[in-house]
């Protein structure tokens, strides 16, 4: 039974273009098979609390012996690496929010990312190795090659370092630019491109989810 994690994390609710997308993703998912399931984590809806303690960043053998979290924390991280490591696949809506990731999602990064358990480190463990993760990215002006934006992305490199090299898992990127160009009268001129760059995102979603499906 193949099992899809999707996560959500923008604050619109209402015309978010990363929510239209990763619920194509989740449509299409589900349209190769009936036994196709997936598992919902609404990081806005239901947001995460901050990590209220540095030694969860750590597997319980590697922390100090003065270093005991509150169980109630110890048990939402449980939660949330099972449904990470349970899942056959994960796609994460991850809007641009002033250079960088919502901090709804941050917070899910920091319960998930620990030494030892998701992440190799005194044994060569990698639970999430190889597992396909599909960041859908959308952000209202572009940050291209050779635009005024080139290297100011601060949410696919930092996701793509955490999720690929640290844990080790199959990243693929999906953006959707210029989201705002029907929005803010500086942008108007580059309607016809954020057009195009919708439909080419909704086509690497369409693509993406039915080759993991399989």
């Amino acid at each position: 039974m193949p099992r899809l994690l999707h996560l959500d994390s923008s604050a619109d609710l209402d015309a978010s273009v990363s929510r239209e997308l990763t619920r194509l993703f989740v449509d299409t998912w589900r349209a190769t098979g009936s036994d196709h399931t997936v598992i919902e984590r609404d990081l806005h809806r239901s947001p995460l609390p901050h990590l209220p303690d540095a030694a969860l960043h750590y597997a319980a053998r590697l922390r100090t012996g003065t270093e005991w979290p509150d169980p109630a924390a110890e048990g939402l991280q449980a939660e949330l690496i099972a449904e990470l490591t349970g899942a056959d696949a994960v796609v994460i809506g991850a809007p641009m929010y002033n250079w960088s990731m919502p901090s709804s999602l941050k917070a899910w990064i920091d319960y998930i990312h620990v030494l030892g358990t998701t992440v190799p480190f005194d044994t060569s463990d990698a639970p999430l190795a190889g597992k396909p993760a599909v960041i859908v990215s959308s952000r209202g002006n572009t940050y291209a090659p050779g635009t005024p934006g080139d290297g100011t992305d601060f949410v696919i490199p930092p996701l793509m370092q955490v999720l690929g090299t640290s844990l080790g898992m199959s990243v693929s990127v999906v953006t959707a630019e210029l989201t705002l160009a029907d929005r803010l009268t500086p942008l108007a001129p580059f309607a016809d491109l954020a057009a195009e760059s919708l439909a080419a995102a909704r086509d690497a979603v369409r693509t993406l989810a039915t080759s993991l499906a399989r």
